[in-house]
């Protein structure tokens, strides 16, 4: 009997204690840090990589015109910033051997109807950069048109009577954010 009391006794203290759960927490805590550079790039995929733009100038009526050459999506650009699209040229000149042609008979113009907003410009190519674009918005895969132009007063004074010939000169578009 006296076995049986110690039984009874150890399960009816076995189910007091068991309803009593000890309860044991442990934390840990981490920082979770997300770091930001400026970024500003031209995707390797705009027309204007590698690109070419060409002027004919076969005939007379050539000579006595304007033209006009329109690229969609010339340049392609991110940005995590607001920036600024300047455009130069490499030389003073365009060059066919010992030919030249200054690079001032060449007008590049930013157009509408690409995704990328800013004030939009026109300037007469030089060597020295020149704004194209002012204070565009950042984002991603932004587009911008380009059309590049020769006046109908260049192309008679300038162009006529210059040696027949290819005559190149690069143009190097600049995004630099602000």
């Amino acid at each position: 009997m006296k076995n049986q009391i110690i039984i009874a006794a150890s399960f009816l203290g076995a189910i007091v204690l068991g309803n009593h759960q000890v309860l044991a927490q442990s934390q840990a805590t981490t920082s979770v840090n997300i770091n930001l550079a400026d970024v500003i790039s031209m995707d390797v995929g705009s027309v204007a990589s590698g690109g070419t733009v060409d002027f004919n100038y076969v005939n007379t009526t050539d000579y006595n015109s304007s033209k006009s050459v329109t690229v969609p999506n010339s340049l392609v650009i991110i940005s995590s910033k607001n920036f600024d699209v300047k455009v130069k040229s490499e030389g003073a000149n365009f060059i066919n051997g010992a030919n030249v042609i200054p690079v001032d008979v060449l007008q590049v113009k930013a157009i509408a109807g690409g995704s990328l907003t800013g004030t939009l410009n026109e300037v007469t190519l030089s060597a020295a950069d020149q704004v194209l674009v002012s204070n565009a918005s950042p984002g991603v895969k932004q587009s911008l048109n380009i059309a590049y132009s020769i006046p109908a007063e260049k192309a008679s004074k300038v162009l006529l009577g210059k040696p027949k010939g290819t005559y190149m000169q690069k143009i190097t578009y600049t995004a630099t954010a602000l």
